[in-house]
């Protein structure tokens, strides 16, 4: 199937490996130019030459930046070579708060992690989600967590910034833009086999006193898929959501869990 999007411009943070890596490599795969953020210097290069590799038609700037700050947002929309703010695809994506117990954290935790996984997400919307309007095309697709869906306890700053930015999404993606060819929709991963879910199993491992290798058997027994997700299938659904086919879907939070969540809704 062709997505109808080769030639465009995306830009994918949080893209030099994981989630954010499947998607950049799923978009590049369907011909779209990429301007692609992390912070490691070293592993976005990396990714750039993978992603140049695997897709050698396609353009591929990396720029090694905090996204969350507005110096690293900047650097994005003024990368050499790259399409300034006029982005055909935006794909939000910061690393996750840390896991642990509400009482250790203070008000400057919680600042943390709604400016990353909020407040940063919303700045990226309105630097680019106008000029999307205006061009008539526009997809942006927020990278959040099945947490937004089914909270999971030691995960609550995540639980609560990413809340906040599916709420704001949900009014803004059925505003006027969804009549101007611009759709907003969020992916809520399961456990997908990347270094955060590595990270959350840790957590576990160490506050029940299990093996880890112990946690992470027990955690896939739970999924009716009896596996961990990869970033190729996440990246997939990305690249669906990008696609023209998409353009009457919007407002929309996947879930992909491989059938974990139990709820008809």
């Amino acid at each position: 199937m062709d997505f109808g999007i080769s030639g465009r411009w995306a830009l994918v943070c949080g893209a030099s490996k994981g989630l954010g890596f499947g998607c950049a490599k799923a978009l590049a795969e369907e011909g779209v130019n990429l301007v692609i953020n992390a912070r490691n210097a070293e592993a976005l290069q990396l990714a750039v030459q993978k992603l140049q590799a695997i897709a050698p038609q396609v353009k591929v700037i990396g720029v090694a930046a905090d996204i969350t700050t507005p110096e690293g947002r900047t650097a994005v929309f003024e990368a050499a070579g790259g399409p300034g703010k006029d982005y055909d695809i935006v794909v939000t994506n910061a690393g996750g708060p840390p896991p642990g117990d509400f009482r250790t954290w203070d008000r400057e935790a919680w600042i943390k992690a709604v400016d990353a996984n909020m407040l940063t997400p919303i700045e990226l919307i309105k630097a680019t989600v106008d000029g999307m309007a205006a061009r008539g095309f526009g997809r942006i697709v927020n990278i959040t967590s099945s947490a937004v869906k089914a909270p999971i306890d030691i995960l609550g700053l995540s639980n609560g910034a990413r809340s906040g930015l599916t709420g704001f999404v949900a009014g803004l993606a059925r505003s006027g833009i969804a009549a101007k060819g611009v759709t907003i929709n969020s992916i809520l991963p399961g456990k997908f086999d990347t270094d955060r879910l590595v990270a959350t199993h840790q957590a576990a491992a160490n506050k029940t006193g299990q093996d880890l290798d112990a946690v992470r058997q027990a955690q896939a027994a739970q999924i009716p898929a009896k596996r961990f997700g990869t970033a190729e299938e996440f990246g997939a659904i990305c690249a669906f959501l990008c696609s023209r086919q998409a353009g009457y879907m919007t407002g929309q939070n996947i879930l992909p869990d491989g059938g974990l969540y139990p709820g008809t809704y």
